[in-house]
């Protein structure tokens, strides 16, 4: 069941903090993103591919769809006609294959590198060694169709509010060492994608400019 109240007060506050609010709506049916969609939400995140496809047939074009989740090199064809941000690159191998079919489709694809933050080793995501060898590399330096415009990380899943505050705090420090070393004449690269229901208030504080907010919102799953 769709929060509506609550859904509009937190949009409230983050587009006063100049914060973009993304839906997760993965696992949701399509009358609950209708619902968000027809009080004026427009940006709505999903984490698999053929769920994010099914629903992009389905709904409004003028949605921005990004995919949120780990995303595999065999299923990038299928979003990389429509999707607007993808939040979970973490290898050059995808990148290259993001690359290749952006070109196929002549467009230019944005992206997020996604660093490893939390405790848990389950969690994806490179460190900023490997993000600077990525960055660095010839085969990067070639790629015309993928845009990179931020970082984005997901903290430790627990109720000690100063760890995940720290993570938040390395995801902004990699953020502000990449911008100096390879981004520092590049406007669009801008976007820290941190925090989701249980700790996007923390994210804020500690610097971030898109939130990943869907139980709060939706419910849960």
């Amino acid at each position: 069941m769709v929060n509506v109240k609550l859904f509009n007060d937190i949009r409230k506050t983050l587009n006063e903090k100049g914060v973009k609010l993304i839906a997760v709506s993965k696992t949701k049916p399509l009358e609950d993103i209708d619902s968000l969609y027809n009080e004026g939400q427009r940006v709505f995140g999903e984490n698999r591919v053929q769920e994010l496809s099914a629903k992009y047939e389905a709904l409004p074009k003028d949605i921005e769809w990004h995919l949120i989740g780990h995303l595999q090199t065999n299923k990038v064809k299928y979003i990389s006609p429509f999707i607007s941000l993808i939040h979970s690159v973490d290898s050059l191998s995808l990148l290259s294959e993001i690359n290749r079919q952006a070109l196929k489709n002549n467009r230019v694809i944005d992206c997020l590198l996604q660093f490893h933050i939390a405790v848990e080793e389950t969690k994806f995501g490179l460190n900023l060694e490997e993000a600077a060898e990525i960055l660095g590399s010839e085969a990067f330096k070639k790629m015309q169709n993928i845009r990179i415009v931020g970082v984005m990380g997901m903290a430790s899943f627990t109720e000690n509010i100063e760890l995940v505050r720290s993570e938040f705090k390395n995801l902004k420090n990699i953020f502000d060492t990449l911008k100096t070393q390879f981004f520092q004449s590049e406007a669009s690269f801008c976007e820290i994608s941190m925090g989701m229901s249980g700790d996007y208030a923390i994210a804020v504080e500690e610097g971030s400019t898109m939130v990943r907010i869907g139980s709060l919102l939706f419910g849960e799953r």
